[in-house]
């Protein structure tokens, strides 16, 4: 169970140096960390002390409990692959892909398999600037040094057999199949009649109708090894690290679209309200930007437009389903359902949620166009 406190008793040696208790366990404490806790892959996250310092413990389970939205697979290349981020770290892949780019994940203390077939991974404790807490200047800092980073990568295959394909296409099939709700979605509500323009309406209709035909451009972009869960709660500017950025969660990584990661973290910026909402039309026009010319300084010489038009699919699919979700969710009444990172009401969300979504459909557009 993700609330069950993990055990302390036999720690590996690098574990009891890193927290100073050669002397024994008795003097540990632990917390649990928000996490999505619906994702079966994980069994748990906590953040260890002892008296010399502290350490991330986080668990990798193909048996965990979540919804049948997050169900994993033991296919090396399934989009919840769930021994995929103990692959990362101890292959050394998480900390060198984007290294020369000056992003690299937190420090592995130490992987090992568990009795009960799960996998421990000890994680260092990054202690820095939560993305949550970085201006527009900085998030469009890390989306360059990103584009530099990824741009080693385009057209190429690292050669890793657990490195995820076709991710944002598997994502949706997920969601919507465990969603089958939103077949019937009343796009007629009488708070989104009142709230959100006939045309947007229209657009968000079509787009998740018709979603497919954003795979597809999304598909046909051109392709990098991304991370796949660029987010503020994923990213830490480490104290004294200067340009550093430590880049966290690698469960999904795999081949993506040049740009995918950064539509991503411009929607997921203000999503759950970590990052105020009126500053999303500053960070869409600007992280592209910066992104692009993180490509450029990397060695990519392909088409501008085609990162953009990518951008636009990626985030337009991977985003098709907040509208549809969103209405099923009013007609079933505010209270339904957890909220895991969003601290506000139902009502302050949705109030707040108009220009997230008329950016979605701006990208759908573009997405039909490019």
């Amino acid at each position: 169970m993700h609330d069950e406190a993990p055990a302390l008793a036999d720690l590996p040696a690098p574990v009891l140096h890193a927290l100073g208790a050669e002397a024994g366990t008795q003097d540990l404490d632990h917390e649990q960390l928000t996490h999505n806790q619906g994702n079966q892959a994980t069994g748990g996250i906590w953040r260890v002390r002892g008296p010399r310092g502290s350490a991330i413990l986080k668990i990798a389970t193909g048996a965990g409990t979540g919804s049948e939205r997050w169900s994993t697979s033991d296919d090396p290349r399934h989009w919840n692959f769930w021994r995929r981020e103990y692959l990362a770290y101890s292959s050394g892949f998480a900390d060198s892909v984007y290294a020369d780019a000056g992003i690299r994940a937190p420090g592995l203390i130490c992987a090992r398999e568990r009795s009960d077939g799960s996998f421990a991974l000890w994680l260092e404790d990054v202690s820095g600037a939560s993305g949550i807490t970085w201006s527009v200047a900085e998030l469009a800092d890390f989306a360059r040094r990103l584009g530099t980073g990824q741009a080693g990568w385009a057209g190429r295959d690292p050669g890793q057999p657990w490195l995820s394909r076709r991710w944002l296409r598997a994502y949706l099939d997920a969601y919507t199949a465990a969603n089958p709700d939103l077949a019937t979605v009343p796009w007629e509500h009488e708070a989104a009649v009142r709230t959100w323009p006939t045309k947007l309406r229209e657009t968000l209709r079509g787009l998740w109708e018709n979603r497919d035909s954003v795979l597809v451009a999304a598909e046909n972009s051109p392709q990098t090894v991304c991370h796949l869960d660029v987010w503020p709660m994923n990213l830490i500017a480490p104290d004294g690290g200067g340009r550093q950025s430590i880049l966290l969660d690698w469960s999904f990584t795999g081949q993506g679209a040049l740009g995918e990661d950064i539509s991503n973290l411009i929607i997921d910026s203000v999503a759950d309200g970590l990052i105020a909402p009126d500053l999303l039309p500053e960070i869409a026009a600007t992280l592209p930007e910066a992104y692009l010319d993180g490509l450029r300084a990397g060695g990519w010489n392909g088409p501008a437009d085609a990162v953009r038009t990518a951008i636009a699919a990626t985030g337009a699919a991977k985003y098709s389903w907040i509208a549809p979700a969103t209405l099923r969710r009013l007609a079933r009444g505010p209270e339904a359902g957890p909220r895991m990172y969003d601290a506000r009401s139902f009502e302050e969300s949705f109030a707040q949620q108009l220009g997230m979504l008329e950016l979605v459909a701006e990208w759908a557009r573009a997405a039909e166009l490019g």
